[in-house]
């Protein structure tokens, strides 16, 4: 992921959709996704997946793919500013969190 750090601070750069973007073409093939809410329309609000893990991120059947996908199965950007996107690092893996209204995930890559 390209980071962009100035001396002072040591802090990533805001993350945009458009970093969101570069990292998903960048990291075709070595993606990884994992989904810790999601939407269920039988309920108010996103009930949380306890046991999610990482999983090699696909692409959406044929058919499927929505331009809030960005050719991602599972992952999900609702647009107008309305995402909220965050850097994050473990032990394993490095990438991108993302949290909306719809659902939460990370996407990320092996360390």
């Amino acid at each position: 992921m390209n980071h962009t750090m100035t001396k002072a601070s040591k802090k990533m750069a805001k993350i945009t959709m458009a970093t969101v973007k570069s990292f998903i073409r960048k990291n075709e093939g070595a993606l990884y996704i994992q989904c810790n809410s999601f939407f269920a329309g039988m309920i108010d609000g996103c009930p949380y997946d306890k046991n999610s893990k990482f999983v090699k991120a696909q692409k959406p059947d044929a058919g499927q793919n929505h331009e809030n996908c960005l050719n991602v199965h599972g992952a999900w950007f609702v647009g107008s500013s309305r995402d909220r996107l965050m850097e994050f690092e473990d032990k394993d893996f490095k990438g991108i969190s993302v949290h909306n209204c719809c659902v939460s995930f990370i996407l990320a890559i092996p360390k």
